[in-house]
């Protein structure tokens, strides 16, 4: 159990595909998109920033993974905190139909979500990465962890930083396994007075043991 990519679904096979939507091409407006899934679902996603109207469906949305101690179990008020942190992905054909309908709600359309959280002046941490079961292996996963990649990059950050079961799907975009936490003692230092779940565990400090058991310790040099 973790607080960060601990569960991607998609698989690594997931692509941006012909006719992805694009800002402005599109019914639903957004930053970026992904495309198409597998042959034949027509599954189109947009990817954008979380807004505070997207929080109840985040939760929604990760908690069937916290149910199954694959991501810990947050209270609403953290994922209102870290709102800013997050993109998430759309489905345009959903969004179009209840926009066109009046039935939308907020995030009734949301099938993704992930998080970049800044540690440090040169390192990040992918977390709470997830896809709804009616998305799994259609490229979700992967267009958000390639959108979480390209935001590290635009800050100017040098390294990536996950927690994760999924092992193959991060190597697959260049993570690399290590042992140890990868910061100098003047950092560690430093970091060790964060009151934040998930810089324990990055530091892995004795208290958050029990939620990062199974878990493996990835990194991505930018």
């Amino acid at each position: 159990m973790s607080d960060t990519a601990a569960y991607v679904p998609g698989g690594a096979q997931g692509v941006a595909a012909p006719g992805a939507v694009r800002p402005g091409a599109g019914t639903v407006p957004g930053r970026a998109a992904t495309g198409q899934g597998g042959p034949g679902t027509g599954t189109r996603t947009l990817l954008r920033p979380a807004r505070p109207a997207d929080v109840r469906a985040i939760a929604e949305l990760v908690q069937p993974y916290s149910d199954r101690r694959v991501l810990i179990a947050k209270d609403l008020i953290s994922y209102f905190e870290d709102v800013q942190e997050f993109t998430v992905a759309e489905d345009v054909a959903t969004a179009s139909a209840q926009a066109a309908d009046g039935s939308a709600s907020p995030g009734s359309a949301i099938v993704g979500c992930g998080a970049l959280h800044v540690m440090w002046d040169d390192i990040a941490e992918v977390r709470t990465l997830a896809v709804h079961a009616d998305h799994l292996g259609k490229g979700v996963g992967s267009a958000l962890l390639r959108e979480l990649v390209e935001r590290a990059r635009t800050l100017g950050l040098q390294r990536l930083f996950c927690l994760t079961f999924e092992v193959e799907f991060f190597a697959s975009h260049g993570f690399r396994r290590i042992s140890g936490t990868p910061v100098g003692t003047d950092v560690f230092s430093e970091m060790v007075r964060s009151h934040d779940d998930g810089v324990a565990e990055f530091l892995n400090l004795a208290r958050v043991k029990p939620n990062t058991l199974g878990n493996t310790r990835m990194l991505l040099q930018l």
